[in-house]
């Protein structure tokens, strides 16, 4: 699937990853792999600045976790992240309606 694709969706994929719990950087990349059936493959350098910038917004927190001599970052939604996904959900479903109402016009599937 094109890069293209999933912009204007990122924050939407991350944050819907990240709500069953915490994650680290690859994990979520790992998690929208294996969601996407192996159709989106993120890329760090994609990720960690959208991470960093949800993080910001105060979609999420991170805190740092050791794992044997491995510290990682892990990302958490916030109740804000929570209502963010939310509304992320309700303009995936009306943006899908409206897309799939122009590429069929007669409902067809």
């Amino acid at each position: 699937m094109r890069t293209d694709a999933v912009r204007g969706h990122l924050d939407g994929l991350l944050l819907a990853v990240l709500e069953p719990g915490p994650l680290h950087g690859y994990a979520i990349i790992a998690a929208v792999q294996q969601r996407s059936r192996g159709a989106l493959e993120l890329r760090t350098g994609t990720i960690y600045p959208a991470l960093n910038r949800l993080e910001r917004l105060g979609l999420l927190r991170s805190s740092w976790q050791s794992i044997g001599e491995r510290r990682r970052r892990c990302y958490q939604l916030t109740e804000a992240g929570r209502r963010g996904l939310a509304t992320e959900r309700t303009e995936w479903q009306e943006f899908t309606t409206a897309i799939g109402s122009v590429l069929n016009p007669d409902g067809a599937t």
